[in-house]
């Protein structure tokens, strides 16, 4: 995938039936295909109106096909476009046609995510932008959506230049220092590297906080929902969910299995899991959903500990057992339920505890706000950008670069060639993110998780 050059040939759009279904093919030189498919040579950027036949001459569809000529195109090679009628049998006979009639120039099908690769090995877009591309497609809010667009447009890519520039112009300082050591300069106090590196700093955190948002906004929450049985976790599903996702019934041990649905709040996806109520049983079918509901809790973002206002504080050693389960960083919120059943407010377990009903709606928009608030969401803001786990991860690691560097600095003329390699090691962790930095390996993983098409 990273070093073919054989054009390409794939559905752009999405599976099923639609009024409309876009066919695409890319490659360094189409015309010879394209004269092949419609008997004639297609001017650059103009519709037409064409028939598509099979090898006997019956007419396949009718379509439009525009071509455009490499490198004012998406991909940057030649690209051909075929805008037929959205029939999924349909769709493959043009392709089964295509592939027939480009056979001597070498046309296959294109694996996940080629198309946009080779945008970006063509220098069309950077990697932030090929991802923007995967997210804007499966965003889940409206904010999600303009988020994407952002980084689509270059917003993020172009912080991380800004930064990368900033820490270059440094570097260039503190290594022509090291040239020229005769000189008896005072050089952090002549060119005002602590000033400037402290600037970078601010812009480094900057950068990192926008990125948490982003990251919570493109990924959303994994919300697990756990307690004993009957406390109303199911109950709390279908409040949150505003439907009946999941059974509710009196007896202990109803959910058997996990039940997940995704709801979207304040913009941020949560995707929130019932668990089968935690206990010891010999049911070997209810066993099985309680290994899973363990499953779910050490994946879990967040853990919604529910517990009965009528039962009160008797689950502490199923909290502990739960805590030891959680992942590094795993938020946990205690939830009273059930406290349209009780004459007044029962004494919580801690003072982050919240008290709710799952059945009448009692403390829901506060339990909403309460696990934004948890994981960190400052809300909607202008200018936000969606971020991947990779992305925080290479702020986070340039981030600590910086702050060994600022050590260095501290140290004077003495310390230069260690401040040089800090400032280094920072700038390759913020070029991986623009893909500039990236090993092969790791762009194939990448792009590997795109639909076939784009």
């Amino acid at each position: 995938m990273m070093t073919r050059k054989l054009p390409i040939i794939a559905v752009a759009t999405a599976q099923g039936k639609a009024g409309v279904g876009v066919v695409r093919i890319s490659g360094q030189n189409l015309q010879p295909i394209a004269s092949s498919l419609f008997q004639k040579k297609l001017s650059p950027r103009q519709a037409n109106l064409l028939t598509l036949c099979d090898e006997h001459g019956e007419a396949i569809d009718q379509l439009i096909a525009i071509y455009f000529a490499g490198p004012a195109s998406f991909t940057g090679e030649d690209v051909l476009e075929l805008q037929c009628h959205g029939g999924p049998q349909l769709l493959e006979l043009v392709i089964k046609r295509c592939l027939e009639l480009g056979k001597n120039e070498g046309l296959v099908i294109a694996e996940p995510g080629e198309f946009t690769l080779r945008a970006y090995l063509n220098n069309k877009i950077d990697l932030t932008q090929a991802e923007a591309i995967a997210d804007l497609i499966d965003a889940q809010s409206e904010a999600a959506v303009r988020g994407a667009a952002r980084s689509l447009q270059g917003a993020f890519s172009d912080d991380i230049n800004n930064l990368i520039e900033e820490i270059t112009q440094l570097r260039i300082l503190v290594e022509s220092t090291l040239d020229f050591p005769e000189e008896e300069i005072e050089f952090l106090e002549n060119a005002q590297a602590r000033q400037r590196l402290a600037a970078v700093k601010e812009k480094l955190q900057a950068l990192r906080a926008g990125a948490k948002q982003g990251k919570i906004l493109r990924d959303g929450i994994q919300l697990v929902l756990a307690g004993a049985p009957n406390v109303g976790k199911s109950s709390l599903l279908n409040r949150l969910a505003g439907e009946e996702v999941a059974i509710v019934t009196p007896i202990a041990g109803t959910t058997r299995d996990r039940v997940k649905e995704s709801i979207a709040v304040d913009g941020v996806p949560m995707h929130i899991i019932d668990t089968a109520g935690l206990r010891e049983t010999s049911d070997i079918v209810e066993a099985k959903g309680i290994e899973r509901s363990w499953d779910a809790i050490r994946l879990a973002d967040m853990v919604i500990f529910l517990t009965d206002a009528q039962v009160g504080n008797q689950e502490d050693a199923l909290k502990a057992q739960i805590l030891k389960e959680l992942p590094p960083k795993c938020a946990v919120l205690e939830v009273v339920n059930k406290a349209d059943l009780l004459p007044e407010s029962p004494k919580l377990p801690s003072d982050q505890a919240l008290l709710i009903s799952a059945k009448t709606g009692v403390g829901i928009d506060r339990l909403k706000q309460k696990i934004l608030e948890i994981v960190g969401w400052d809300g909607p803001q202008e200018g936000t950008i969606l971020a991947r786990r990779r992305h925080l991860d290479c702020i986070e690691r340039a981030a600590e670069h910086i702050e060994k560097s600022e050590q260095f600095a501290a140290n004077g003329n003495n310390s230069l060639e260690l401040f040089a390699e800090e400032l280094s090691l920072a700038q390759k962790h913020l070029g991986e993110i623009t893909g500039k930095l990236l090993p092969d390996d790791l762009l194939g993983k990448i792009f590997s998780q795109f639909c076939i098409g784009k």
